[in-house]
């Protein structure tokens, strides 16, 4: 049950995470995978990344390019858009209020 509830929490924040990964320049999507296994997410697969990127690419909040490499498959590098950097900015004020009425409340309960 413990791991179905992460994902459940992960799959609410994904989104803000990975245009997060993008504040700092371009990146391709392994790169981001690695970004957030860094950070203490676990492995996030590429049938769970991908469609992220792809929505958030619709939704005009990032734009994707794709390059050839000299050696191995091309990659398709993707960059925040000024709209994407707008709504993080918002949603990342949600949701740190969020995360601290949740907090609160759960001390409130261990304190009981």
């Amino acid at each position: 049950m413990a791991a179905d509830r992460r994902s459940s929490w992960l799959k609410g924040v994904l989104d803000l995470l990975v245009l997060s990964c993008l504040t700092g320049g371009e990146s391709y999507g392994y790169e981001i995978s690695k970004a957030l296994a860094g950070a203490g997410l676990g492995d996030i697969k590429g049938g769970t990344l991908y469609p992220v990127l792809n929505r958030l690419e619709e939704a005009g909040l990032v734009v994707g390019e794709f390059r050839a490499a000299e050696r191995g498959p091309g990659r398709r590098y993707y960059r925040l858009t000024d709209e994407g950097r707008r709504l993080l900015a918002t949603e990342s004020g949600k949701w740190r209020e969020f995360h601290t009425t949740v907090r609160s409340i759960l001390r409130t309960e261990e304190a009981s």
